[in-house]
């Protein structure tokens, strides 16, 4: 049986960050996972809101900014994962597949962005 993914980004976004929160809200916080953790959930919950504002975005510039924001807080969001692994290393396969899903949308917003800009 082969995974489907979900084609509707604003769900999929979505969907990450309610994961990313999931996964933080189970991790007790220390001095080391306590800042990372913070710093995750916002960057990863940064990804769907501003999707959704680059779909209400007033002009095409607006729309570029919005996606090259989702695509920054797609790589921060990989950089607070591949952290927090170091930290939780039983963690490691968990955070490995959220990382990945945050590499697919860093590549998606740069898509979107080239393409946006080529026409």
């Amino acid at each position: 049986m082969t995974e489907t993914k979900n084609y509707d980004l604003e769900e999929r976004t979505a969907v990450f960050g309610e994961n990313i929160i999931k996964l933080c809200a189970g991790i007790k916080p220390s001095l080391i996972t306590g800042p990372i953790i913070k710093q995750l959930v916002r960057s990863a919950t940064s990804i769907g809101a501003n999707y959704m504002e680059a779909n209400g975005a007033s002009s095409k510039k607006d729309f570029l900014n919005k996606i090259y924001i989702c695509k920054k807080e797609s790589q921060e969001t990989k950089h607070w994962l591949r952290m927090l692994s170091v930290a939780l290393p039983e963690k490691k396969d968990k955070l490995r597949l959220l990382w990945q899903e945050a590499q697919e949308f860093s590549f998606i917003f740069h898509k979107i962005a080239t393409s946006t800009k080529n026409k």
